[in-house]
């Protein structure tokens, strides 16, 4: 079941449409996501839950949207998340759920939003990929990381079909500077018959 939003949601093609499409979106975002059995935040909640070592310790939800991913992250017991979200009226509705200790706004033109080291494990649930975070993203997050942090993330279908998303990920493995720990592929919306890839990788 596709929607007056998220039909259009993957040929966005720059950051300023991508932002005025989610602002946009933001006050019917959840209903119109849970009409599509929006699996991918329960997935990465149960990946996380099977490889940190402490749910006290703080996780930055990169590009965390309106929270669902944060709300599924709380489910599974991890009390202490930071958004980091570029859309203003999303963060809006994510602040609105009060599971975030803060919420910062990302301006789409810095190149590196993250402070290095400032944390060391990472969510990005559905942010890579086409219509939403570029490819070069990716090594962003990678960077910011510790030797050692967890970055858990999904890539769906759109971009798993991407060269340049599978890419990247591939660039840090085959160089050894990160380790992929988990790997799998699973429901992201299924009410539109669409798929996604939950990964966990450490930074080497």
């Amino acid at each position: 079941m596709t929607g007056k939003f998220l039909d259009k949601a993957y040929g966005l093609e720059t950051p300023e449409a991508t932002m005025e499409h989610y602002n946009q979106w933001a006050a019917s975002y959840d209903s119109e996501i849970a009409e599509n059995g929006y699996a991918t935040p329960g997935r990465i909640a149960a990946a996380w839950a099977r490889y940190a070592k402490d749910r006290s310790e703080p996780i930055l939800d990169f590009g965390c949207g309106t929270g669902l991913s944060g709300l599924a992250l709380r489910a599974a017991g991890f009390s202490t998340l930071d958004g980091m979200e570029p859309a203003s009226e999303m963060r809006a509705e994510a602040e609105a759920k009060g599971i975030y200790r803060r919420l910062i706004a990302i301006d789409v033109a810095d190149p590196s939003p993250i402070p290095k080291g400032a944390y060391r494990q990472i969510s990005g649930c559905g942010v890579l990929g086409t219509g939403a975070a570029p490819p070069q993203v990716f090594d962003m997050i990678l960077h910011a990381l510790p030797k050692g942090g967890l970055f858990v993330f999904s890539l769906n279908d759109h971009a798993l079909a991407d060269p340049a998303y599978t890419g990247k990920l591939n660039e840090w493995l085959d160089c050894c500077a990160a380790r992929l720990l988990f790997r799998d592929h699973g429901d992201h919306l299924p009410g539109l018959n669409l798929k996604s890839t939950v990964y966990v990788i450490e930074k080497a």
